[in-house]
């Protein structure tokens, strides 16, 4: 939102009353208040308000009123009144924002990213047409239909309305593949492209199954009970579900996840609001990892359905909470369709955990409640667990015994500090401008013969390396694009940045099964739930 939106709803509410007692004033000195029913008159349903107000504007106003851009501010400005989640999302952005939590969007399926001026695919998603007619990962999109795309100034959003479109419908795209003369012309038929919430999920050493989950959606228990069968079948003794950066989404979802690792009669979590009485949800005889030992990695990144998860863990005592302290959102939204394809989003209860406390953390002041993560920081509660403010007076004690607390997020068993030690503002800088991105799809089409010879994710890992003539280039190419940096700190960040390297060619290759497996060689969180399991 821009500081100028940004302003405009913080003052609304003063202009609006303002507005209110000049028409009722207004009204009495020029006796018209009887043609709008302004309150003031004979009104005493105050529901009619802004109803009648908006009628008088329309009709009596000096200049020519947009209705729509005055109604939808009023509501906005309304339901800012109430909490930070509660909301209103036009109908032109309905649809983009109901995507990710549905599962699935219309296009051609490709990841990509706007590297030089120019469209370049970072993969094709598995399964999409794209992938089928033979796109891949370096491809550089030139042409859509008859319009030159490269170059040209194009923007993320601009490319998305070109390329998306009905199931069915048909785009042409010109490509650039280095090593082949000309442009590469396919015609794609748009389809369904689903859009998994379980980004990785692979077997470590030890029988630990690992799954990354990044957000709660309509196809996430599905996704989590397929990766968490295939891993009994190999014998996965213990398990790791990664919900750092993972802002929540469906309750349901959330629930049904728990219910595979909790026993049967437990609870899970229960939902009460001024309106809406108490529901609570239990563990079924479902479940199909009662036993084995779990790990929840969160981070202040985590929020809402994951909560819900780490606390349904901690409660129970099922398993141990590594990372930092969670984002602290312990409100439900129920989502309603208003008639001309808006919705608004309010919320309508708190959810508790299994010892009855509620995460959510104050939100009395809403300029401070967006800036909680940044005061952490200043604050050192990402390095510092003796950093952390937690409500001592909202304490709460587990089966076994153990105290936990509400009013502001969860709390991990394990606290492990923000990991600065493989990162450096040199790599930072570099990643910024995207040379690393960029270095990373010319080595998966340099290496491509090679890359080939690769079956599987940890024979890479094994072998592959980045020479150090390449990462000399990737270096000269980050100073061509400004990013400068003496011999010390390009050595000090050279490990981070080969293993970045790495991850990303393996992305190219087999998606997040390929990324995550070698980002996490040194995760210092993933380290501390798997000496915490033992």
């Amino acid at each position: 939102m821009s500081d100028k939106r940004l302003r405009l709803f913080i003052y609304y509410p003063i202009i609006l009353s303002l507005v209110l007692a000049g028409g009722i004033y207004l009204g009495s000195r020029l006796n018209v208040s009887y043609l709008y029913d302004l309150p003031g008159a004979d009104a005493t349903d105050n529901s009619r308000k802004i109803t009648n107000l908006l009628n008088y504007v329309m009709d009596e106003y000096v200049d020519t009123v947009d209705l729509d851009g005055l109604t939808e501010s009023t509501i906005i400005s309304m339901l800012d009144q109430l909490d930070p989640h509660s909301a209103y999302i036009p109908a032109r952005e309905l649809q983009a924002m109901n995507e990710p939590l549905n599962g699935n969007f219309d296009g051609i399926g490709v990841e990509f990213n706007i590297i030089n001026d120019t469209i370049v695919v970072v993969a094709p998603i598995s399964g999409g047409p794209s992938e089928k007619l033979g796109i891949r990962s370096g491809d550089r999109i030139v042409m859509i239909e008859d319009s030159v795309v490269a170059g040209v100034g194009i923007q993320n959003q601009d490319v998305i309305s070109k390329l998306r479109g009905e199931r069915g419908s048909k785009v042409h795209i010109s490509i650039f593949r280095r090593g082949l003369k000309g442009l590469q012309q396919y015609t794609i038929v748009r389809d369904k492209i689903p859009i998994y919430s379980v980004d990785a999920a692979y077997l470590m050493e030890g029988g630990v199954g690992y799954i990354k989950v990044s957000r709660f959606a309509a196809t996430t228990y599905d996704e989590f009970k397929e990766k968490l069968d295939a891993f009994r079948r190999q014998g996965m003794q213990k398990l790791i579900i990664d919900l750092r950066g993972n802002p929540g989404g469906y309750l349901t979802a959330a629930i049904e996840m728990c219910d595979e690792v909790l026993n049967e009669g437990q609870l899970i979590v229960y939902t009460e609001g001024r309106s809406r009485p108490k529901e609570s949800s239990f563990a079924t005889s479902r479940g199909s990892f009662e036993k084995g030992a779990i790990s929840i990695l969160i981070d202040e990144g985590s929020a809402s359905a994951s909560e819900i998860v780490a606390g349904a863990i901690q409660d129970n005592d099922r398993g141990v909470i590594v990372g930092r302290r969670s984002f602290g959102k312990g409100l439900v939204q129920e989502q309603v369709e208003l008639p001309d394809g808006s919705a608004v989003r309010l919320t309508i209860a708190r959810y508790y955990t299994p010892t009855g406390r509620s995460i959510q953390r104050p939100y009395e002041n809403t300029e401070q409640y967006y800036h909680d993560l940044y005061e952490r920081y200043e604050h050192g509660e990402l390095y510092e667990a003796d950093s952390v403010s937690l409500n001592k007076n909202e304490k709460f004690v587990t089966p076994k015994g153990k105290v936990v607390y509400g009013g502001g997020g969860i709390m991990p068993d394990v606290f492990v500090p923000l990991d600065t030690t493989n990162y450096s503002a040199y790599h930072n800088r570099l990643v910024g401008v995207g040379a690393v991105r960029e270095f990373a799809l010319e080595l998966s089409t340099r290496h491509a013969a090679e890359l080939k010879k690769f079956k599987t994710v940890d024979e890479f890992r094994k072998q592959f390396r980045v020479s150090a003539a390449e990462f000399a280039e990737l270096v000269e190419l980050g100073r061509k694009q400004g990013v400068k940096a003496t011999d010390e700190q390009v050595k000090r960040a050279e490990n981070a940045i080969r293993q970045n390297l790495r991850a990303l060619i393996a992305r190219s290759l087999w998606n997040g099964e390929g990324y995550y497996p070698i980002i996490n060689e040194d995760d210092t969180a993933i380290r501390a739930a798997l000496d915490a399991m033992k």
